[in-house]
């Protein structure tokens, strides 16, 4: 069976592939793979207010491109602080030009981020992870959500990960997503929950 995975991010990609790499079957493909061009239309895929609705939006699109089994998700970072900001904004928190890299938009993000922080005391800046994943085929449609809870940090920690994650303390490692191995992460982070149930859905196929 092909899986398309729908997202531009070389770090998903690399991360779902590891989660479902024990998926018996299952040939994972990503966009460039499968021949599909970036287009300006991707830019309006997001537009909703909730998780499941932009995930929904994103697979319905590039499986009805691509013709194959299609999974995509919706993930960002919810501060209790901010009252859960900022949510489905967390790719792009920080206003930059369309033109900034990844890289540069997560740099611009945390810092933002801190600065909004900047007079929370530490015990208040509780937040957590949110990742929810759609599965799209000619078959219908099934929905995987998963959590990781933590807090918010002065001073990145850890060189791995993306995005949040060096910033991301979570208490069950001692350590931020940005410290843990990726096996680690993957065993606690919101992104590895919600695929490992796509994984035992695809299982009972």
């Amino acid at each position: 069976m092909k899986l398309l995975v729908a997202t531009r991010s070389r770090h998903k990609v690399e991360e779902i592939r590891s989660i479902l790499s024990d998926v018996p079957d299952i040939d994972l493909i990503d966009l460039a793979a499968a021949g599909i061009p970036e287009s300006p239309a991707e830019d309006a895929l997001e537009p909703y207010d909730t998780f499941e609705e932009n995930a929904r939006s994103k697979a319905a699109y590039f499986h009805r491109l691509s013709g194959l089994p299609t999974v995509s998700d919706d993930s960002g970072i919810e501060v209790d602080a901010l009252g859960g900001r900022p949510g489905v904004k967390s790719r792009r928190f920080a206003p930059l030009p369309e033109t900034a890299s990844r890289e540069e938009q997560d740099q611009a993000n945390n810092r933002h981020l801190l600065q909004l922080l900047s007079d929370v005391e530490p015990a208040r800046r509780t937040a957590r992870y949110v990742c929810v994943a759609v599965l799209k085929s000619a078959s219908g449609e099934a929905l995987f959500r998963g959590t990781a809870e933590g807090r918010v940090l002065d001073e990145p920690r850890g060189r791995g990960g993306f995005g949040y994650d060096p910033f991301f303390l979570v208490p069950e490692l001692g350590c931020t997503f940005g410290e843990a191995p990726a096996a680690q992460k993957n065993a606690l982070s919101h992104r590895g929950k919600a695929f490992r149930a796509l994984a035992a859905h695809l299982r009972a196929r």
